[in-house]
């Protein structure tokens, strides 16, 4: 709520300075006799040349310019009037001067008539040259700085502004000599709305349009109310100067200022009527530029419906192909669950195509592509880092050090044989950990193939899938030591060929021979129970084939387990492992 209200005072404060953003001159509040209110910094009003001005610089295309040349031709040829006009204006509003004007004018007139002499001095004492040609042209100089402060006086006491007049002139001619060297050279209108290929950017360029035709039309409607304003003075002019003729006029020295100051009245009724002209032209430039404003308006709006045609094209292309993946999906003959799983995955990937081209349209391919493409790689390669270890590992298991199809192995606590190595999986067929029985539990286990980098896995199986096998037999407690003996020789002889065969493999698959240590041999471990002992035996076998061998040991052990002697050699038929 704070917010909210913030929010308000702050567009309600922004819609009360609005005014600030009028930099065009008819945009301004306007006083009841046209000038413009507290604005105006100049004598003489130049509102025509900077409103061409400043239209001018909001041009784009080819035909925009060349009516912003024209306006700024007209408008430039109306100011100039403008300041003839201010010139006789003020040269009409002199009057007889009395008091501090008439001893201002007096001082005026005796240092010019001073100038005059100090010039006639200087110029016959140049060919002579010596002192006294620079002490005249010191003195010249004197004369003419005060002939100047006291013109300065004179004007101000007087109300002469002719001189700051003057200075604005040439002020504006110095300004208008730097503008005549920029040059703008636009594109065709056709062209140059194109190239706003975005919907986004039509849009502006829609914007930009409407609110330049809108201070074109204002800027016609100025015009014309100048036009209007320039031809009502021109006939009062010629009103009063009718009315002084039919009256007619005194002898003598105020005979010569009536003529004079009809002529000047003449001239100014001339510098009008032209100024209404010009006006009134302008007028006509601003609104052939409008016209063709509204011709670029709809140029862009038919770019506008096109784009928005091409997004109404890809939302049904994503609706049909979204309904033919869910339609797809629900055939009778594939499995529901799985293709129920990949129609949203499709879907989704669909969805977010359909938005990607969707935003191509209305904002385009971004301009910082380099950077972009970068970020999405760095983005993609954080949210994939599983799938990419994944792919790596693959090369790591499938190297010499790591496993294959068929090896018994234990992975994250899981132990079980290889039953497939893919690019980013490895299934396990589980049988437990080397404590169990070793049957399958009938459970498919699937890895990341990340484990082979980031995590650990043991590989139980070498050249001949050798792995450690366990029995554990109950046994009395009566004569427990002589039938560990026999259980040990039985074992002994049952595994001599597989333990050495193992141990052998084992040496060369580690490229070490020195393990002093290292031994296969079956080992007997007691265990104390309820009823008796329990034999815990550990022996040496081949994955392929430890569930023959563990029958035909839980054969041999138990035989041995009840007979008083030990089992003669000739007694064991344990088959030796090829």
């Amino acid at each position: 709520m704070v917010l909210c209200a913030l929010i308000a005072l702050l567009a309600t404060l922004a819609w009360q300075s609005r005014d600030a953003m009028a930099s065009l001159p008819f945009l301004r509040q306007r006083m009841k006799d046209g000038a413009l209110a507290a604005m105006q910094t100049t004598l003489v009003d130049q509102s025509p040349w900077t409103t061409a001005q400043a239209l001018a610089a909001l041009a784009v295309t080819q035909e925009e310019l060349a009516y912003a040349g024209e306006a700024k031709r007209l408008a430039d040829h109306d100011v100039d009037q403008a300041f003839a006009a201010a010139l006789r204006a003020s040269t009409l509003q002199q009057k007889t001067l009395t008091g501090d004007a008439l001893k201002a004018q007096q001082r005026v007139t005796e240092l010019e008539a001073a100038v005059a002499q100090d010039q006639a001095a200087v110029k016959n004492l140049t060919p002579k040259g010596g002192d006294d040609l620079d002490v005249a042209q010191a003195q010249l100089g004197l004369d003419q700085d005060e002939l100047a402060d006291a013109r300065e006086g004179l004007a101000r006491v007087s109300g002469d502004q002719r001189g700051e007049i003057q200075q604005e002139l040439s002020a504006r001619d110095a300004e208008l000599k730097k503008l005549e060297s920029a040059q703008n050279n636009g594109e065709l209108a056709v062209i140059s709305v194109r190239h706003n290929r975005t919907l986004v950017g039509l849009l502006g360029a829609w914007q930009r349009q409407d609110e330049r035709y809108s201070l074109l039309l204002k800027a016609r409607d100025a015009s014309e109310q100048s036009s209007q304003a320039f031809r009502a003075e021109h006939n009062r002019l010629e009103a009063a100067a009718g009315a002084i003729v039919s009256t007619g006029g005194a002898g003598g020295t105020d005979r010569i200022a009536g003529i004079r100051r009809s002529s000047l009245e003449r001239q100014l009724m001339g510098i009008y009527n032209d100024r209404a002209d010009t006006e009134a032209r302008l007028a006509d430039v601003y609104g052939k530029w409008a016209t063709q404003v509204t011709l670029q308006h709809r140029i862009a709006a038919h770019l506008i419906l096109i784009q928005i045609i091409w997004i109404a094209v890809i939302l049904i292309v994503m609706i049909v192909l979204c309904a033919v993946v869910r339609r797809a999906a629900e055939h009778e003959s594939l499995d529901l669950r799985r293709m129920r799983t990949l129609s949203r995955i499709l879907r989704l990937a669909i969805q977010v195509a359909a938005l990607v081209c969707i935003l191509l349209v209305v904002f385009g391919p971004p301009s910082q592509l380099s950077t972009l493409i970068g970020l999405a790689t760095a983005g993609l390669t954080v949210a994939l880092q599983d799938f990419i270890l994944a792919f790596i590992g693959w090369f790591i298991l499938m190297g010499r050090n790591g496993i294959g199809v068929g090896d018994v192995v234990e992975i994250d606590g899981v132990a079980g044989e290889v039953d497939e190595i893919g690019l980013f999986k490895t299934t396990l067929l589980e049988t437990g950990n080397w404590t169990a029985n070793g049957h399958p539990t009938g459970r498919r286990v699937a890895f990341n193939n990340k484990y082979a980098i980031s995590g650990k896995f043991f590989n139980f199986t070498t050249s001949g899938q050798w792995m450690w096998d366990e029995l554990r037999v109950a046994a009395p407690a009566d004569d427990i030591y002589a039938t560990v003996e026999r259980v040990q020789a039985t074992l002994a002889d049952a595994t001599k060929a597989d333990s050495a065969l193992a141990e052998e493999e084992w040496r060369r698959a580690s490229g070490v021979y020195s393990l002093s240590q290292f031994s296969a041999e079956p080992a007997v471990n007691l265990r104390p129970s309820g009823g008796g002992v329990d034999l815990v035996i550990r022996y040496v076998t081949r994955a392929s084939g430890r569930f023959e061998r563990r029958n035909m040991l839980y054969q041999l052990v138990m035989d041995a387990v009840r007979a008083p002697n030990r089992v003669e050699r000739s007694d064991v038929t344990a088959p030796v492992s090829s």
